[in-house]
Formats: structure tokens, sequence, C-alpha cells
């Protein structure tokens, strides 16, 4: 069977890196590609697209697939997204009429727990700052402080894709893990041997280091308010390499001025971080310009993955990289993130 397929993203650098020649080649061995050659999104083009397509190619900033933007794709089979939360992409029109959807959550979810690792190390141990000593003509003068991770207390708040991939490279450290995530069956703290918090409240108050992995959903807007950071022990490290707008973020530059906690920030209510914030004048906190995943290098991973996939629709086989409704509706929508980020 050969296959239509459309890639709705517009011309530009995204697409430029997403759909780059070795991702075009293996979309073509598989059937007839078509581009969009527009700029931007322009629900117009998107419908001539869609209209005898099988499968479409998406990426940041898509609006979502709903009745209208569909009304021509009657032969839709499958959506790849190579963007990762598909929450403002799906519509309950597109899954109701039996399209999938694939995405590279699952790729992306590994690279971002490197990044929050490399974040926790740098952080414990202070890298960027005795870094710049040395770059400003100082040295050790033992008169500072580092910490390790071995043996510490790690806190996750949330137990998805990002913090499954965690545990075990976190592992050689020979920390004690704990999580907390309602959502999440207590078969699958009991698989990877996490010990599941019964509170965000305990969480916050038993572990020397807090790592936030929530999605951005109505519900888990500023849920890391100041009654949770102010429940932190002293010393102890905030990581937050999930949404911005899941923290509090005047309560957390707040009590990271008193120099109770610090931290490692790789997203922001705002993004990017506005030149005025408070968190770009304090010494305990590395602020990164969300950078925790993916690097660049998997991006390419991403595009041969949702190939196979689709390969692998046509073959009637299963999907790897498949994002079910009930998954979707619990990821980051893109659209209630301020600045838009990713």
């Amino acid at each position: 069977m050969s296959v239509n397929i459309a890639v709705l993203m517009p011309v530009g650098e995204l697409r430029d890196l997403f759909v780059n020649p070795v991702i075009v080649q293996a979309f073509s061995a598989l059937g007839n590609v078509k581009f969009n050659d527009n700029t931007v999104y322009e629900s117009t083009s998107i419908k001539k697209l869609l209209a005898d397509c099988h499968v479409c190619i998406t990426g940041w900033g898509c609006p979502a697939l709903d009745e209208n933007l569909l009304a021509t794709a009657q032969n839709l089979r499958l959506v790849a997204h190579t963007g990762g939360s598909v929450a403002s992409l799906v519509s309950e029109h597109m899954y109701d009429r039996g399209i999938r959807v694939v995405s590279g959550n699952g790729i992306y979810a590994e690279s971002v727990a490197e990044g929050t690792l490399a974040y926790i190390l740098a952080a414990l141990r202070r890298i960027p700052f005795y870094s710049q000593m040395v770059e400003n003509g100082g040295w050790n003068s033992y008169s500072h402080k580092n910490t390790g991770l071995f043996d510490r207390k790690v806190g996750l708040v949330g137990f998805g894709a990002i913090p499954r991939y965690l545990v075990p490279m976190l592992r050689p450290f020979r920390v004690e893990i704990s999580a907390y995530d309602p959502f999440v069956q207590d078969s699958i703290f009991d698989e990877y041997g996490v010990s599941q918090a019964t509170s965000l409240e305990e969480l916050f108050s038993q572990n020397d280091i807090i790592s936030n992995h929530l999605p951005l959903t109505n519900e888990t807007h500023r849920i890391v308010n100041a009654k949770l950071l102010s429940r932190m022990n002293k010393g102890a490290l905030f990581v937050n390499t999930g949404r911005g707008g899941t923290v509090d973020e005047s309560a957390l530059e707040e009590i990271l001025a008193s120099g109770h906690i610090s931290a490692a920030l790789d997203v922001f209510e705002t993004e990017p971080l506005p030149m005025t914030s408070k968190l770009r004048n304090l010494d305990n906190v590395i602020l990164m310009p969300h950078m925790g995943g993916p690097t660049l290098d998997r991006w390419e991973n991403v595009g041969l993955a949702l190939a196979e996939d689709t390969q692998r629709m046509m073959n009637n086989q299963p999907l790897i990289w498949e994002i079910p409704r009930d998954y979707a509706v619990k990821m980051t929508n893109d659209r209630l993130i301020q600045g838009g980020s990713k």
C-alpha cells in the first residue's frame, strides 16, 4: 500500500530541522510526500493538503485538528507529530473518527530525563559558580561549599514518562526515590522500586531534592505554591524541567531570595524569562532557556521513529509511539503556556 503523506509544518527553520533530507527520504520510501508552501499554518492550505492524504506530519504551533480542519480529510488515518505533547493538537472529533496519533513524546522524555540529571549534578556541585570563578581569575579557597548526589533523598513530582526514564539514571547514586502521582497505579511504583508519597506535602518535606515533572493543565496551574515550597528542608534543591506554569513563580522567587533552598530551572511562567525577573539576580539558582530536552541530535531520531510507526500502520502492526485519547488529555496543553514555549 502506498500512502499520501502531507507535511503540514510551514516553511521555516523548524521544518528544516525536523523534516530534514534523511526524514524526507524515509517518508518518501513509504508514499507520496507533499509540503505546506506557506510560512505559517493557514487553514485553507491545511484543508487542501489534508484532502487526499492518509498521514499528516505536524509540529509545534499546529492548530487543533478539529471538525473544521478535518472536513476534507476523509482518508486520514494517522497524525505523526514531531513534538511531544499532543494536547493542543488533537480533538475529540479526530479520535471519534478513529484517526490515530503518534509523537516524539517518548524519545523526548528520555532526553529530558538526561537533562534533569545534568541540572541536579550541576546545581549540587555548583558547576556554573566555580566555572565563572575560574574565568574571573579565582581559584578554590575551600571556603565555598558544594554537595553531591550519592545517598540523597529524591522526590519526583509526577511519575509519567520522564520520571520513569530518570529513575534508572539515578540508581547508580544509591538515592532513595519517592514520587507523588495520584493518577498512576500502585503497580507502576512497585515496578520501578519507587516509594509512593501520600501527598505533595509529604514529598516536599521529606526529600533533599525535589524534581518537578508535571504537565501544565488547568488542574496543575501553580500547584507548587508557597505552602509546599516552605516545607522543603533548608539547603534542599528544587529542579523544574516540567512546565513553568505549574509553579507559583513569585513564591519561588521569595523562598530562593531567603536562601532557604536552591534551584535549577529550565522552564518559567513566561518565556523567554523577562529581564525584570527577580530570578536573574539570585546566585543560588541555575537558569536555563528551556533546553532540558530534547537535544538537537535527538530530533532526527524522532522523525525516523515516526516514519517507522507509519510503516507499522501500513502493515497493520502495533504502533510504538502512539498517544491514545486518555493519555493525550493529561499532557501539557501548549496553548496554556504564556510566551509560546514548547
